[in-house]
């Protein structure tokens, strides 16, 4: 049955108190996965300041949920449409009744079964997530699932084995053994360290053309001085000549 936010905060009137219970990522290349997704995309939207990423966050959605200290709370999930501010967890009750607009698991041997499984169903028949993606940062293995009515349906990649996020406005896919965002033209999102090295490439870039730009400029200009010479110099044994022709008593206009 469905618990509406009101009667959850009737219920749990410490949910102020509530931090996330989440373990530590099995290994490096789980956490340096996850470290990735959200500074992507912190990135990409930020001057954006209506959304939440939660980062091996719990969710706390229930009183059961509690007494069994059953807390599931994603690796990676995404609130949409709401206030951006630090959270020690996330209480629906606290949260006008929002569950994770879309969350993504990253795959473990101890954890893959329960994600596949047990999560997936809880985050489809309880969160009504519009979107479920599960990544293996190990094997790549990479499934997405949309929400269509109330179940969910498996997305289906494109040719690049990439697939299309309705709720993100992106493409998600591997690249280099890691999970990825892209645009819509396929564009790959940055990390901040990369957008910041790509801008570098370009202002070296744009300096080198200047460069460039300079030293033509420079060459024609001496390629004009060396004209106006030439012409100078060609007007000046004119003259000479002509000065000669007089000296002979030959008027030089004569001989046009």
């Amino acid at each position: 049955m469905f618990v509406t936010a009101q009667q959850l905060e009737k219920q749990m009137p410490d949910a102020t108190r509530l931090l996330s219970d989440e373990p530590e990522m099995e290994t490096s290349l789980h956490y340096m996965q996850l470290l990735l997704l959200v500074t992507c995309l912190e990135w990409l939207w930020r001057d954006h300041n209506d959304f939440f990423i939660g980062a091996n966050l719990t969710i706390y959605f229930s009183r059961q949920q509690l007494r069994n200290r059953d807390f599931r709370g994603p690796d990676f999930f995404l609130v949409k449409d709401t206030e951006k501010h630090p959270r020690s967890s996330w209480v629906v009750w606290e949260e006008d009744g929002r569950y994770p607009d879309l969350i993504i698991e990253l795959l473990s041997e101890s954890t893959a079964d329960v994600d596949r499984n047990l999560k997936k169903s809880l985050y489809e028949n309880r969160f009504h997530t519009p979107e479920y993606f599960w990544f293996s940062p190990e094997n790549l293995e990479f499934v997405g699932f949309e929400l269509v009515g109330n179940k969910y349906q498996e997305i289906v990649p494109d040719r690049r084995g990439w697939c299309w996020s309705e709720v993100l406005g992106l493409y998600l896919g591997v690249e280099n053994g890691k999970l990825r965002y892209f645009t819509f033209d396929g564009e790959l999102v940055p990390t901040p360290e990369e957008a910041a090295m790509e801008a570098q490439q370009a202002a070296i870039e744009a300096q080198q053309i200047a460069i460039e730009m300079q030293q033509t400029a420079i060459e024609a200009q001496q390629q004009v001085s060396q004209t106006e010479l030439r012409l100078e110099e060609e007007q000046q044994r004119s003259q000479r000549l002509a000065e000669h022709l007089r000296s002979l008593g030959v008027d030089p206009d004569s001989l046009n």
